[in-house]
């Protein structure tokens, strides 16, 4: 049996405030906090890159006395830690949708992990030949430059210019940081790539909130 409330309104104006409402809700369970996708890889950089240049600068002498293998261990720790918060973010936006849609961005999300098995299997071949400040400098480069391909691949995917633009800004940064050498590539990627992802989601948070003021000040 009907209730009024199960009617639609008769007022026009009440009409695009339910549909403009409906919107709203639906933008924020498909776009999850960006925060969410910023901070878990800008904080993985920022620290685990950090260690890197604090036990391997540029120096021949650390700047910081730790065990060789820490800076490593702690920064791919830190990007697994990172990869399953922003897959589960992922997961929950998609299962709202169905189609080609879900399944575009389960074959990407499944592109992760599978990248960083094979650039896994690649270094830990190639390490055992090259001396400890080029065995750190391959790991990072490889790292950075895999996650710069993967988020221009998602903007690609996904027709998300932003997270396109995001991915070409990692390759430079990656890029600048190879040409300056062990050491400077982890102040680079620490500050630049770590820093930037930051900033990054910060800005996309404000602007996520500003549209969500500005919608609602427009039903007002």
């Amino acid at each position: 049996m009907n209730t009024d409330e199960d009617l639609p309104p008769k007022d026009p104006a009440a009409a695009l405030r339910l549909i403009d409402e409906q919107r709203a809700t639906a933008a924020r369970r498909l776009e999850p906090d960006p925060l969410l996708y910023y901070v878990p890889w800008g904080s993985a950089w920022l620290i685990g890159f950090g260690l890197l240049f604090l036990r391997f600068p540029p120096t021949d002498e650390p700047l910081v006395a730790m065990p060789d293998w820490l800076p490593l261990a702690t920064l791919f720790t830190l990007l697994g830690i990172a990869g399953v918060i922003t897959a589960v973010a992922g997961i929950r936006s998609q299962g709202h949708v169905a189609g080609s849609s879900a399944r575009r961005g389960a074959w990407y999300g499944w592109s992760w992990p599978l990248a960083f098995l094979t650039l896994f299997a690649v270094a830990t071949r190639v390490s055992d030949t090259l001396p400890p400040d080029l065995t750190g400098l391959l790991w990072s480069a490889l790292s950075v430059g895999i996650s710069g391909i993967l988020l221009m691949a998602g903007g690609a995917v996904f027709l998300d210019r932003g997270l396109f633009l995001l991915g070409v800004a990692v390759i430079v940064v990656n890029l600048v940081g190879t040409f300056a050498g062990p050491g400077w590539h982890s102040l680079v990627v620490a500050v630049a790539g770590g820093g930037g992802m930051l900033l990054t989601g910060l800005v996309s948070r404000l602007r996520c909130r500003g549209r969500s003021q500005g919608r609602s000040r427009g039903r007002r």
